[in-house]
């Protein structure tokens, strides 16, 4: 397991790999910085081609709430961090209707430096329902597109917002049809963060690249679970990625998973 310390928001690891982004000549050397490898695959995504990273934090038992719901904050800073340092990287950070009920996310990336010419990563809001509050903090107009995909068309839209007609398949969106629609709007490199229902069924429908799973060092016991995928009937019919570890501070580790 390869420990990072580099958790700060405007170090010189975070700063190289910043500035792959635009010169992947320009990568750095992985042994000097634990950084590169985590970030690698979104940096060096070709062009033409679609990237799906999905993100969660859970306790050790795999739980990411307590049965009344309260989350905040199951993971530390440094899990914080990642995460707006993924959004950095990333075109379009998308989340489910629930998730922007229940936590009203601002989906922004205020922890993590950037690049000042690096637009902002769209947000994206699945809601086949028109459920989406138009008072919801991810679509507040900073400058960053704002997304809304929908069964059918509304007559009730928040200006500035783009909604875009998905169809509906097996009772939601099918996620390769959620990906094809962004990549039509020029979206490929997307990140999957919530909540736990969108992220499973990205992960069971095989459309995700990379899943980074933060584990922080604490049993909660009861409460909803990070992931819950279609029944097997044999171990062998499970999901088995290829893993490399991150050691955090405060004992936290992040389970970098490809697939």
């Amino acid at each position: 397991m390869k420990t990072i310390v580099d958790w700060d928001r405007d170090t010189p690891q975070w700063l190289a790999v910043l500035a792959a982004t635009e010169d992947c000549g320009n990568a750095p050397d992985s042994a000097a910085n634990p950084l590169w490898p985590l970030y690698k695959p979104l940096v060096d995504t070709p062009a033409d081609q679609t990237f799906v990273i999905g993100q969660i934090g859970q306790s050790l038992d795999g739980r990411i709430a307590t049965p009344t719901g309260h989350s905040h904050y199951i993971n530390g800073a440094a899990a914080l961090v990642h995460l707006h340092r993924l959004r950095a990287l990333v075109d379009a950070v998308v989340v489910g209707v629930g998730t922007v009920i229940a936590d009203d996310p601002q989906l922004t990336v205020r922890r993590a430096q950037t690049r000042l010419d690096a637009p902002l990563p769209a947000r994206v809001v699945i809601d086949p329902s028109g459920r989406v509050p138009f008072q919801a903090k991810c679509l507040r107009d900073d400058g960053a597109r704002r997304i809304v995909l929908q069964y059918g068309a509304t007559s009730l839209q928040n200006s500035g917002v783009e909604y875009v007609s998905v169809p509906m398949s097996d009772g939601g969106m099918s996620p390769a049809l959620i990906l094809a629609a962004l990549k039509e709007r020029g979206l490929r490199r997307i990140l999957v963060e919530g909540g736990a229902n969108t992220l499973s069924r990205f992960l069971a429908a095989g459309c995700l690249n990379r899943l980074h799973i933060m584990v922080a060092p604490m049993i909660i016991g009861s409460g909803p679970a990070g992931l819950t995928l279609p029944a097997i009937d044999r171990l062998e019919h499970a999901v088995r990625p290829r893993v490399t570890t991150f050691g955090l501070p405060e004992g936290e580790v992040l389970f970098d998973c490809a697939f």
